[in-house]
């Protein structure tokens, strides 16, 4: 998936903004190194992914994400998370020193994690052990040891991620409703030219109460949902890119209208797009 290539461990520093997170061109607390999964867990695993932040004392650094759909492992010093999909805006506060080490699961990936349909764990965070059990608590352990390392060492990121990996080749192979969510989802996610449910369906041969049934099950929200978090995202991009005017960008993103998204893009993200791409007016639009 296009949205999903790592850089094999090159952090983030003067690198384009990641499309899902919407960070502040003059945010410098943290630096994240993204890794592709194994060749071999491709069906389970998105990618891999270590932030590494420090915040001067008595400030905090919020992070804003319009996620997409697929849940989250995430251990640091302070917490172990499985986090189910999250419908709206996921905001992370950071303070102090630390680094996290996280999990982007395939889509598939979820329900097997989970145990069952992931509907219940929308907007949802629970504990590791939780889902993963006693392996749970023995990978929380594992990192938790390699955290007293170098937090930017790819020695360390390669060990973590080694831990990581036994955990989740227990779940292949992948089940063929698996399989297929994820090429749904990658479908969704690298054509922009996919704004009706109606071409899902048709390029799947999918009948409506198919497709609704197999996106709640696996990501636990609508095909429709899937859609509009891809627009949202391409929309924080072109915001971010001066990439044409609110009307035209809102043409490009198919809306009939131009308030109605400016409508849509307030509730997701809280601010107007016009604020949003005011952020990125002077000369820092990377990150």
């Amino acid at each position: 998936m296009k949205s999903d290539t790592g850089d094999s461990g090159k952090p983030d520093d003067g690198e384009p903004i990641e499309r899902a997170h919407l960070k502040h061109p003059n945010d410098t607390t943290h630096t994240i190194f993204r890794y592709p999964a194994s060749p071999d867990l491709g069906d389970v695993v998105r990618r891999y992914w270590i932030p590494v932040w420090r915040v001067p004392p008595g400030r905090e650094a919020p992070q804003h994400v319009l996620r997409y759909p697929v849940c989250l492992v995430v251990i640091t010093e302070d917490y172990a998370r499985f986090y189910g999909v999250e419908s709206g805006l996921s905001t992370t506060v950071l303070t102090g020193e630390g680094w996290a080490a996280g999990v982007m699961l395939a889509p598939a990936a979820g329900a097997l994690v989970a145990g069952g349909p992931l509907a219940s764990f929308t907007d949802r965070i629970v504990e590791v052990p939780e889902v993963l059990g006693d392996a749970g608590v023995h990978v929380v352990d594992r990192v938790r040891e390699m955290m007293r390392r170098d937090p930017r060492s790819p020695e360390v990121h390669h060990a973590v991620m080694g831990v990581y990996d036994e955990v989740f080749r227990r779940y292949l192979p992948v089940d063929d409703e698996g399989r297929l969510v994820n090429r749904v989802v990658a479908f969704v996610e690298d054509n922009p030219d996919v704004l009706r449910v109606e071409q899902v369906r048709n390029e799947f041969g999918l009948s409506e109460r198919a497709l609704q049934r197999l996106v709640h099950r696996r990501i636990g929200l609508t095909p429709k949902w899937l859609i509009q978090r891809r627009r949202l995202q391409e929309a924080a991009g072109r915001l971010r890119e001066k990439s044409g005017s609110l009307s035209e960008v809102a043409a490009v993103l198919g809306y009939a209208d131009q308030p109605h998204f400016v409508r849509d893009f307030k509730n997701a993200v809280g601010v107007t797009p016009g604020a949003f791409a005011d952020r990125y007016s002077g000369p820092s639009s990377r990150g």
